[in-house]
């Protein structure tokens, strides 16, 4: 039974709980827990009351309306999602209404169920989406928040000095994220590309957006060891590989 109950308290589900992105059933095995468990009813409370004024206190500065625009982005993303559900249901009619037609129309009956079948495909890929991109709100918010979130520092070298970036690490939930503050400008055939080692493996994190990206937080790849990063200026598009001789900032983190 402690094993049960240790087990429980190692997930993440009391915070999620609490973050209200639990599922129906998750949500009432939480409450159960809470409710047969005084360990787990004790553990709830203290990070229901806890857990607020901690990072309050200890809370670390970030990007001045960062944590507002990721709360919006996970509003606008919800009332999203729920749109593409009235979107489905509206297709699911339209698919019975025509599947009870004559025989006359069964040709035109069968390309429309070819093109509801693409639609809902369609719709499913982009719930799948929203789903990914709601869990990496969540993991955002999570860091943002979490006393146990390290922060480090990133300035750029000479070749892109006034580059400013802060790392946020959270070795307890294994999460790791950047935000780019501010870019240099460059021209119009070059761009900046993020790079991560970890484990001796060299990954490719993508284009950094001069306009957009500094807004956000962008994923790291997390390592129990060391890992490094690399911020690199490469030929409009990107590189398969980095320019060690165009590297503008290293992140150890």
């Amino acid at each position: 039974m402690k094993e049960k109950i240790h087990s429980f308290l190692a997930s993440d589900l009391l915070e999620k709980y609490l973050l209200g992105e639990t599922s129906t059933e998750e949500a009432l095995r939480v409450e159960r827990y809470i409710a047969m468990y005084p360990e787990v009813r004790k553990a709830y409370d203290e990070l229901q009351e806890n857990l607020e004024v901690f990072a309050k206190m200890h809370a670390r500065k970030t990007p001045e309306g960062l944590k507002e625009r990721i709360l919006n982005r996970i509003r606008n993303e919800r009332a999203g999602r729920r749109k593409f559900y009235r979107w489905a249901v509206a297709a699911s009619i339209v698919a019975m209404v025509f599947a009870g037609s004559s025989y006359f129309f069964w040709n035109q009956n069968q390309e429309l169920q070819q093109k509801n079948t693409l639609v809902n495909n369609k719709i499913k890929n982009l719930e799948e989406d929203m789903k990914v991109q709601l869990e990496d709100l969540r993991n955002q918010y999570i860091v943002l928040n979490n006393p146990n979130t390290k922060k480090y520092n990133v300035n750029g070298n000479r070749k892109a000095k006034d580059l400013k970036a802060v790392a946020y690490v959270n070795p307890v939930k294994k999460l790791s994220y950047i935000n780019v503050s501010n870019l240099p400008q460059l021209p119009e055939d070059q761009c900046y590309q993020m790079w991560a080692e970890v484990n001796g493996e060299l990954v490719n994190l993508g284009i950094i957006k001069q306009f957009e990206d500094k807004e956000n937080l962008l994923a790291l790849p997390y390592s129990d060891q060391n890992a490094v990063g690399y911020i690199t200026i490469e030929p409009e598009g990107g590189n398969d590989a980095p320019s060690v001789e165009n590297i503008v900032a290293n992140i150890n983190y």
